[in-house]
């Protein structure tokens, strides 16, 4: 069996060497060095969000399964994948405690009160309820808004997004990237949108880049009437100087950059190789799923993180966004109880 994994995955080297039966063939190479040729004669291509899977790659290859340690997709033709009978495997919901952690440390760092203030959540699925979940804890109020999971009958209370918008002192977004269909996320957040948001209100973006629409979003910035937290950056790597600069906060795509989150995005992308080829793999050490954390207070989220050091290292090297982000030191996800010991 031969895998092609990219090499920068966390705490995968030697598991699917060693896989049983036979182990496997393990060739890793940077993101972007995924090749035609290399992927030619490989069962399996393992991957993270920069590696383009689509026909340009994969056309006359034996590949039968895609995995990406993450949770996104959109580097995936899944319509081009699904036709060639190549399975695709992602990690839902892997990093949802790390992006709530940053959401809810760089808010409550930036003077959000969740006994005063409400919160609007856009998009409310792995992540997204997740930020809920502990924004109950704190005791904030919040409005959702999801018109896939409203139209699904999914339960829970749902709010149009321009009455969230109007009504919310902080927006996060927790949506994917969609170019297409009645509910297409790019540029979901644009001029008219941001209009409706309230003076002084905060913007968080750690969901994917042009969800929201950079070219509106500066002059609100700038201008002071809106406030932001940025993570994830249209036309990524490559910053916005202007909104660099005016953000609250301001980091290089390592919201969900948690050690339990990447053991968690390996570990599923393991299973995923096992479900496809029936074989069995070494996952010990790696993080179990996400169980909740009840009773999450404050105090426990500001000692567990904080992005002051993050943005201060973008500001001064902002060409070096993929650096940063390869070098990055994974941090530990929040605890309940342990204010103290961080």
């Amino acid at each position: 069996m031969k895998i092609i994994a990219d090499e920068n995955i966390p705490f995968l080297r030697g598991r699917l060497e060693a896989m049983r039966p036979g182990g496997a063939e393990v060739t890793y190479v940077d993101q972007f060095g995924f090749t035609p040729g290399l992927v030619r004669d490989a069962d399996a291509v393992v991957i993270r969000t920069r590696t383009r899977c689509d026909a340009s790659l994969l056309e006359g290859s034996s590949v039968r399964l895609v995995a990406t340690a993450t949770i996104g997709m959109d580097q995936i033709d899944l319509g081009w994948c699904a036709g060639r009978g190549i399975e695709v495997r992602n990690a839902p919901g892997c990093n949802a405690p790390g992006v709530a952690q940053y959401v809810w440390a760089s808010l409550l760092r930036s003077g959000f009160d969740p006994a005063r203030h409400t919160l609007g959540i856009v998009g409310c699925g792995n992540v997204g309820s997740v930020v809920r979940e502990w924004g109950e804890s704190l005791g904030c109020r919040m409005l959702v808004s999801d018109p896939p999971r409203q139209e699904a009958g999914m339960p829970g209370e749902y709010t149009p997004l321009d009455r969230l918008l109007a009504e919310s002192d902080a927006v996060t977004l927790h949506t994917p990237l969609t170019l297409a269909g009645p509910h297409a996320t790019r540029h979901l957040i644009g001029e008219r949108e941001l209009a409706l948001m309230r003076d002084g209100a905060i913007l968080v973006n750690a969901a994917r880049g042009p969800v929201v629409d950079f070219e509106a979003l500066r002059p609100e910035m700038t201008g002071g009437r809106l406030r932001a937290i940025i993570d994830t950056w249209e036309g990524e790597p490559r910053v916005d100087r202007a909104i660099l600069d005016a953000a609250l906060y301001a980091t290089f795509h390592i919201a969900g950059y948690s050690l339990q989150g990447k053991q968690r995005a390996t570990r599923m992308a393991i299973e995923a190789v096992e479900r496809a080829f029936g074989v069995e793999v070494d996952k010990s050490g790696l993080e179990q799923a996400y169980a909740g954390l009840p009773g999450v207070t404050a105090a426990d989220i500001m000692a567990s993180y904080d992005p002051a050091a993050d943005t201060a290292a973008l500001r001064a090297a902002p060409d070096d966004f993929d650096r940063l982000r390869h070098d990055y030191e994974y941090r530990r996800e929040t605890r309940v109880g342990n204010a103290s010991t961080f």
